[in-house]
């Protein structure tokens, strides 16, 4: 998402589905809804966003959530799909953020220091990324993600939650839509996969790197070669309007771990591998029954996932 254009187009689909679990009258149920949705929206459209992931830059205002304090919050829940490593902070309803690929809740970390005073954020690392850690013949497709998504929410004694995802966490996104609707507040949908664009022809060949073992090496030599990672070729001057934003503090905190043992190698292409077969499709009539408020938020330069 380019800075310096009009960043994005919001679509409201309605505040209109008042919720009888959360004891609110519908006038207050919507306030709740929209502030945080305001809140959301200015922290995604404001910042130097990228085209594919959340905002690498420094927030305005809100408390900055550096690699430091991130590995401090961060805990682990003991689930039957494995060691589930997540952040949990602020107070409030709770809002769970969905990250994208190959990167981890730290994709967030500034959503969660702006929002931390209106919402108990929780930002998960997903099986197979970040510091999550699982077996070795652990289901990593986008469907077994979502229901580990709905076994940490059981951990933590969560009912429901405003779903906030972006890039390939928003298949996982949209299936948890379709299988969890009752646990689903709200949502925020930024660019991401959806509906036949699932994953994007722009990734077939990183895709196949998966299936072949081999997409791990491209993420050492990112870890190697700072200015690969930030080139044309690399992840940051392929996914981000300001490749300077892929941080070296982002590039160690989000990739080092995907190469930390053979295990995470194998992970990470299983992750990879596990796209396809496009599993959207199927969803369309459970997303067309989804009633919960929801909003996108969408890059329009993005070339992975266009507007149309």
């Amino acid at each position: 998402m380019r800075h310096d254009r009009q960043p994005v187009s919001a679509s409201v689909l309605g505040w209109t589905v008042a919720d009888p679990r959360l004891n609110l009258a519908p006038q207050e149920l919507s306030m709740n809804r929209r502030d945080f949705s305001h809140a959301a929206i200015a922290l995604m459209g404001g910042l130097l966003l990228p085209r594919r992931a959340s905002s690498l830059g420094k927030p305005e205002g809100g408390t900055a959530l550096d690699a430091a304090a991130y590995h401090r919050l961060r805990r682990h829940a003991h689930t039957w799909f494995g060691r589930i490593a997540y952040i949990d902070h602020g107070r409030g309803p709770a809002a769970l953020f969905i990250h994208g690929f190959p990167l981890s809740g730290f994709q967030w970390r500034h959503a969660l220091g702006r929002l931390g005073d209106r919402r108990r954020c929780l930002a998960p690392d997903l099986m197979g990324l970040g510091y999550t850690e699982v077996s070795d013949d652990q289901d990593l497709t986008p469907g077994a993600q979502a229901r580990m998504l709905a076994s940490l929410l059981d951990r933590l004694s969560i009912s429901e939650v405003d779903l906030v995802a972006n890039d390939s966490g928003g298949t996982i996104a949209q299936i948890m839509m379709a299988l969890y609707p009752h646990r689903i507040r709200s949502v925020i949908l930024t660019d991401r996969d959806v509906n036949e664009n699932s994953p994007p022809a722009q990734m077939r060949n990183s895709i196949q790197q998966g299936r072949n073992g081999t997409y791990d090496k491209k993420i050492e030599r990112h870890l190697d070669d700072r200015d690969y990672a930030r080139s044309a070729n690399g992840i940051g001057g392929n996914a981000y309007s300001d490749p300077a934003s892929f941080s070296d503090e982002a590039i160690e905190y989000s990739l080092r771990p995907l190469v930390a043992s053979q295990r995470r190698h194998d992970q990470l292409n299983r992750y990879l591998a596990a796209f396809e077969p496009n599993p959207l499709v199927a969803l369309r009539g459970a997303l067309g029954r989804f009633e919960a408020p929801s909003k996108m938020l969408w890059g329009t330069s993005d070339p992975l996932f266009p507007v149309s």
